[in-house]
């Protein structure tokens, strides 16, 4: 069941910092095929250090007492944006992922409160770009209403609220597990995009 906008933001400004950072790192799984896919069409990004960066998030996540220094961290997310003067969809899509870590890992330096908002709207502003790009619709109040209704913005209120509902929860190391699987979403990213 989907909650109101000013419901879900609240509910997601109240979880606990350590579920914050799950809920963000869950989203941020979910946008890795983006990258990869602009990695493997343009030749620029490594798609392996930005899965090295996240699967560090989630062992601080997991691991008590993990030492794991997130400002060299932030230093090798830096080198892995698109480059500047490419505008192309999938150089955006890419960027979008980089910096969603990025405000991850904010959080993890103790910098940042509202980054869980940050991501959560980057996810899905990934989606209404897409949905823009695919439908051709030049009329701004019917691609409002198209983008409310689009299968793809359904399917992304659908799946940040099963995280929030999972970051809710008691999080322990298999919960955790079962979050990160949740968020790979079995490779497939919030614009319904895959590697395979």
């Amino acid at each position: 069941m989907s909650q109101s906008p000013g419901g879900f933001f609240e509910r997601l400004q109240a979880l606990s910092p350590r579920g914050q950072q799950a809920f963000m790192a869950a989203l941020c799984e979910r946008l890795v095929p983006n990258y990869a896919l602009y990695a493997d069409t343009s030749g620029h990004g490594d798609v392996q250090a930005l899965r090295a960066v996240l699967a560090l998030v989630w062992e601080q996540l997991s691991v008590k007492d993990a030492r794991i220094d997130f400002d060299r961290q932030a230093e090798k997310l830096a080198e892995l944006e698109p480059p500047e003067e490419d505008d192309s969809f999938g150089a955006r899509r890419a960027l979008e992922a980089v910096v969603a870590v990025s405000a991850l890992l904010d959080t993890l330096r103790g910098e940042s409160p509202d980054s869980i908002l940050d991501v959560s709207r980057t996810s899905r502003g990934g989606v209404r770009a897409f949905i823009e790009l695919t439908e051709g619709e030049e009329d701004a109040g019917k691609l409002a209403a198209l983008t409310r209704e689009h299968p793809l913005m359904c399917e992304e209120n659908d799946f940040q609220d099963a995280v929030l509902e999972a970051a809710q929860g008691h999080l322990d190391r298999d919960a955790l597990k079962a979050l990160r699987r949740l968020g790979r979403n079995e490779g497939v990213s919030n614009l319904g995009l895959t590697t395979d």
